[in-house]
């Protein structure tokens, strides 16, 4: 796992789950940090959020 988030070296993906609908959004794995994107709109560029404030931000959204 990298230290820091190198975005040339990000592999972006999105969710199996996403559905068709458009409204995704993309993280790249492997990383110290978990970066996230807009999937319609990558080049608006990215936020980087801590693991552990990711985790619970999936957490929420699986249990409702």
């Amino acid at each position: 796992m990298s230290a820091t988030f190198d975005p040339s070296a990000a592999s972006w993906f999105k969710s199996t789950q996403s559905g068709n609908s458009g409204d995704c959004v993309e993280v790249a794995p492997g990383f110290a940090v978990v970066p996230v994107r807009d999937s319609k709109d990558p080049s608006v560029g990215y936020l980087v959020v801590a693991p552990s404030s990711w985790s619970a931000l999936v957490s929420t959204l699986r249990t409702d």
